[in-house]
């Protein structure tokens, strides 16, 4: 569910709209042919669970036509924006939380709690639910995206808990072309975590960015030193740290949930735990977001009630269990969380600890900006070609002025 590169610029999609939609893939939001049309961003191992849902629900609608097409993050969000402008477009959207930011902007979403049947929204812990603007826009189907500290058992017994410990740990285990540690130096979403364990945060409480501050600094600062302490190899994006980890090659790795099913199928013993106290005393702090399901603002009332029974049976307990423990998926339906197979499986605890000391993502369309203006300053403050001081202040002008022309 890692985060791939993203572009906030709304104008930019709002002259979209005035393209063709013919290479959008179909949707029937525009078209009233009865076919239910989802567009979703998944896993491979993910998608293999989503289908195996699909085909349960098939079989008590046999009646039911259900198309299923796979888009990488970036993409699901810049066709759906301009086939749902255009009028057209799939029924359903299945993503992560902070696309509803901008789609909710452009007014392609239909809002769920005047949408779903009343009582609809109760089925869910409250961690993964996102209000925006006083709308609920997704129905989830599972909550994390967070990123912990993943180790390799054959290598490290036990995980370290502090800085101290995880250097000491790094340091005995890179030798003989292996490395103590591997992690994605390159997108800012690994970056949030110690940006907020240093006291930061990536905007203030009127959504206006906070970049250029001392926690920036010193987070930048001190993954530059990890690199510096050489425990890592010295160009490590996410395929690089992946490939690393997944071959034994790295001991240590910071990555989510999405990650742990390869990991063990490439024979790898995994552990998992929180991320580690920082110099400063404070442990990092990762972002925590759901995944869920928003309808195309183009569906009709007659397609609606089918739409919205596919919704309801996709974030059953059932559904939401669906292999759960395996891919290390926590579910956003309140029973599926409190299911047995879920508080006993001693990964998923730590994992919902670690959500729990988490910081939720936000979704608001503002937040599409700061990934973008974050990226360009973390890489080369990585690479050596900034100072923390110079890349924080650049990355705040930027996200200043992207949000201004955002705005207009």
């Amino acid at each position: 569910m890692r985060l791939p590169r993203v572009s906030p610029m709304l104008g930019v999609v709002l002259a979209l709209t005035l393209v063709a939609i013919s290479g959008c893939g179909s949707g029937g939001g525009a078209k009233g042919d009865g076919k239910i049309v989802l567009w979703m961003q998944m896993d491979p191992a993910e998608r293999t669970r989503f289908e195996a849902n699909l085909a349960d629900y098939r079989a008590k609608h046999p009646d039911v036509v259900i198309e299923s097409v796979p888009y990488d993050t970036e993409n699901l969000r810049q066709q759906f924006q301009t086939a749902a402008a255009a009028g057209a477009g799939p029924e359903i959207i299945f993503g992560p939380s902070d696309q509803v930011g901008p789609l909710s902007l452009l007014q392609l979403l239909k809002p769920l709690e005047t949408t779903m049947p009343a009582g609809f929204f109760d089925r869910f812990i409250p961690q993964s639910l996102d209000t925006l603007d006083g709308h609920l826009w997704a129905a989830p189907d599972q909550i994390g995206n967070h990123l912990m500290l993943l180790y390799n058992k054959a290598l490290v017994p036990t995980p370290p808990a502090d800085h101290a410990a995880f250097m000491a740990t790094a340091k005995s285990l890179t030798r003989d072309g292996r490395y103590g540690f591997a992690m994605n130096m390159s997108e800012p979403y690994w970056l949030a975590p110690f940006l907020a364990g240093f006291g930061g945060w990536v905007m203030d409480a009127s959504h206006a960015p906070s970049l250029d501050t001392p926690a920036m600094r010193d987070a930048l600062g001190y993954l530059a030193s990890l690199k510096a302490a050489g425990i890592m190899p010295r160009e490590s994006d996410y395929q690089v740290a992946e490939t690393l980890f997944k071959e034994g090659k790295a001991g240590m790795i910071v990555n989510g949930p999405w990650s742990w099913a390869g990991y063990r199928e490439a024979g790898i013993d995994l552990g998992v735990a929180p991320l580690w106290v920082l110099p400063n005393g404070r442990a990092a702090q990762p972002m925590t977001a759901s995944k869920g399901y928003s309808i195309n603002t183009n569906v009709t009332a007659d397609e609606l009630p089918a739409v919205i029974e596919l919704i309801e049976f996709l974030t059953s307990p059932a559904a939401e269990l669906r292999d759960a423990t395996r891919l290390g998926l926590l579910p956003s339906h309140r029973d599926a969380w409190a299911d047995a197979a879920i508080q006993g499986d001693p990964v998923l605890h730590v994992s919902q600890a670690s959500i729990q000391s988490g910081r939720r993502m936000p979704v608001v369309p503002e937040m599409r900006v700061l990934w973008d203006t974050m990226r360009p300053g973390m890489q080369q403050v990585m690479n050596g070609s900034r100072t923390p001081e110079a890349a924080a202040r650049e990355m705040q002008a930027a996200a200043v002025q992207q949000i201004a022309g955002m705005k207009r």
